[in-house]
């Protein structure tokens, strides 16, 4: 089947980002960020705290409860040399994360190695860090190095989560350009963190408190959580002039049946906070049409390719039916949760069927997620944005939020 993918070019989402306007700290106050509202045509200018007043009465709130991981590792060669390990995925791709971060002796992930070229193939890198004053040493090698695989194991039956804790950092964003403090490991992280396995925060959630729950509560507005592993392909520009041209990292999902029969039954707006809630929730429709399509699952992980929404179609095939063949297969399957991959592409056209509102940051030029944005509010994304480095609005993952209309 041939894919109908529209033609988009990314110089379009280009504007001026100057560095004095890009969040290098987190604010002390969570909720005290700006928030800018937008709803057809008219531009509000609001603190992040009062954001339960300006949401509509019955909407549901979905938001990513990915825990972001010390990802980055630093080792030394016993020949003085620096290697950096960026752990991205493990490559059982069928195993949510957070399984495959329990083991207790070997694992196996495909990484980013900075210094690659001095780690020769057969060549063990060696670390030795303590936990409970327990010695634990660690041994890095290389799996299959073409493809960047590595290998890491340990002397002692400790889970790797409580390795990486003690021997990783958390992995900034790339554009940030410094070294990790102290106020990163809990402020680069949402306040309900709880499936371990991103290596980038879903940074639309930062911006909640204790207090802004309370304030959802008293409105009547609802909540559900999922989980998307954002991966370092949310930092990865493209560099094709087409969009459609650029190839989407796959990031991990998991749904369990609860979330799914309360998406179901839900009746009123659907507003995912953040672009990794919005590409979940329509990578899960995109399951189930796969389904009802009758398309293989294969054994190692089913993933949804980027084109797959784009196929030409000759029936509309409805939200609650894609979510019913969901719940069916699972039921089938006698599973309680879905572990799948997406490389979902947002882009203008694309019919969302999750979105009445979205709530996110501002995003970089020339990336993915402004042209999903755009998905959203067409070329209004350029106002917003002009008026937000008007108003000295804080950009990118430590800065301040959007409410956006559909």
């Amino acid at each position: 089947m041939k894919s109908n993918m529209p033609n988009i070019f990314i110089q379009d989402y280009d504007y001026p980002l100057n560095d004095e306007k890009i969040a290098l700290f987190p604010l002390i106050n969570r909720d005290e960020s700006k928030l800018l509202i937008y709803d057809s045509g008219s531009i509000k200018h609001q603190v992040f705290k009062e954001l339960p007043e300006y949401l509509p009465r019955n909407s549901l709130l979905i938001f990513n409860n990915t825990k972001v991981i010390p990802a980055r590792i630093n080792l030394t060669k016993a020949t003085g040399s620096k290697i950096e390990v960026f752990l991205l995925k493990p490559i059982k791709g069928d195993l949510a994360t957070q399984s495959i971060l329990n083991q207790d002796s070997e694992t196996i992930w495909e990484c980013l190695v900075g210094n690659k070229k001095r780690w020769k193939v057969d060549e063990q890198i060696k670390r030795s860090i303590f936990i409970d004053s327990k010695e634990i040493v660690l041994t890095f090698q290389w799996y299959k190095r073409a493809e960047n695989l590595i290998k890491i194991t340990w002397n002692e039956p400790i889970q790797f989560v409580q390795i990486l804790d003690a021997v990783g950092q958390i992995p900034l964003p790339p554009y940030l350009e410094r070294g990790v403090g102290p106020e990163d490991k809990n402020r680069y992280q949402t306040i309900f963190a709880k499936e371990s396995g991103a290596v980038a925060a879903p940074t639309a959630s930062l911006h909640f408190s204790q207090e802004v729950f309370k304030r959802l509560k008293k409105q009547g507005i609802k909540e559900l959580y999922l989980t998307l592993h954002v991966g370092a392909g949310t930092f990865l520009p493209v560099k094709e002039e087409n969009v459609q041209n650029h190839p989407m990292h796959r990031e991990q999902l998991i749904f369990s049946k609860e979330f799914i029969q309360n998406l179901q039954n839900h009746e009123g707006p659907y507003i995912p906070v953040g672009t990794t809630s919005m590409r979940a929730l329509e990578s899960l429709y995109w399951a189930g049409v796969w389904l009802i399509e009758e398309l293989d699952i294969p054994e190692t992980g089913f993933n949804i390719p980027k084109e797959f929404p784009y196929i030409p179609r000759n029936q509309l095939i409805h939200t609650k039916d894609a979510l019913e063949k969901v719940l069916t297969f699972m039921e089938e399957k006698g599973i309680q949760e879905w572990v799948i991959s997406t490389e979902l592409l947002i882009m203008p056209g694309y019919d969302l069927r999750f979105c009445d509102a979205i709530i996110t940051n501002f995003h970089q030029p020339k990336s993915t997620l402004l042209v999903l944005v755009s998905a959203i509010i067409g070329d209004a994304w350029k106002q917003v944005y002009q008026e937000a480095i008007l108003q000295n609005y804080r950009f990118l993952s430590y800065g301040d939020a959007c409410l956006f209309f559909k």
